[in-house]
């Protein structure tokens, strides 16, 4: 492990990825000691107010009761994946989201990364049929007398398992995707409800007017709802201009106008 002062290089490549990657990481990429690296950082580089509650939403999720669980099911790289969406589409409900949500989250970023998993599959196997296909012209490059027909048949055999594979990955690939499409659906799908009231609120007093002037039903309702109002003012303007007995014994008129008044010269 390195010691002593960061480079120019080692400085300019922690500031370029203190915000995508961890501490422990860069200083894995770097050899460095985990610790160095993050006081660096905190001396060195200004983090924004989003930055600064991904940065706590990170550590929270490090706290949630099914992180252990995460540890054992995904490699130190996808863990890494994961609490970078994780705290991305927490910002972007604006910590807004309950326990339900919460896992859809976790759900729709599970299968993120079995889709990286399988696209990875699909890379290393790409490479495999490439030099087993090399493999097998060069065999056939030969003279016929020369050539091994066992590994040729091998070879060709292990390309065709590949590719009927690589099949296999599309197809489970398109049905992650799917599902993953769903999952953002419902998910955007259980906010609409409660973002619907707040959207509704954002009437001009110009497009109130042209409502109850175009909709007979809404201007019906609101002329009920208001005289409901005024009958229920009219009411109480009623019980409080008689004398009222208050629980210090004074006795007076709450509402008290020259219609209401009671006294008499």
């Amino acid at each position: 492990m390195k010691k002593g002062r960061f480079s120019t290089e080692e400085m300019s490549f922690i500031e370029a990825n203190a915000e995508v990657l961890s501490p422990e990481s860069i200083a894995e990429k770097l050899d460095r000691d985990p610790d160095s690296v993050r006081d660096w950082i905190g001396k060195n580089v200004g983090f924004s107010a989003s930055q600064k509650k991904e940065a706590v939403v990170a550590n929270e999720l490090k706290e949630k009761p099914y992180y252990k669980e995460l540890s054992n099911q995904f490699s130190a790289e996808e863990l890494e994946m994961f609490e970078f969406h994780f705290k991305k589409m927490w910002s972007q409900f604006r910590d807004d989201v309950f326990h339900t949500e919460e896992m859809q989250i976790i759900d729709t970023i599970k299968l993120e990364i079995l889709m990286n998993r399988i696209l990875k599959s699909q890379r290393d196997s790409q490479e495999e049929v490439a030099i087993a296909d090399r493999l097998v012209r060069e065999e056939k490059s030969r003279d016929r007398d020369q050539r091994d027909m066992d590994l040729i048949v091998n070879l060709e055999r292990q390309i065709a398992v590949i590719r009927a594979s690589q099949e296999t990955l599309s197809k489970d690939y398109k049905d992650l995707q799917a599902r993953k499409a769903t999952m953002l659906k419902d998910l955007k799908g259980t906010r609409e409800q409660r973002v619907k009231a707040i959207e509704d609120s954002k009437l001009t007093f110009a497009s109130l007017i042209k409502k109850i002037a175009t909709d007979p039903q809404y201007r019906n309702r609101l002329g009920l709802e208001m005289e409901k109002m005024r009958l229920a003012m009219e009411s109480e303007k009623e019980r409080l201009s008689e004398y009222i007995l208050f629980n210090d014994g004074q006795v007076d008129q709450p509402f008290l106008t020259s219609e209401t008044s009671k006294d008499k010269d």
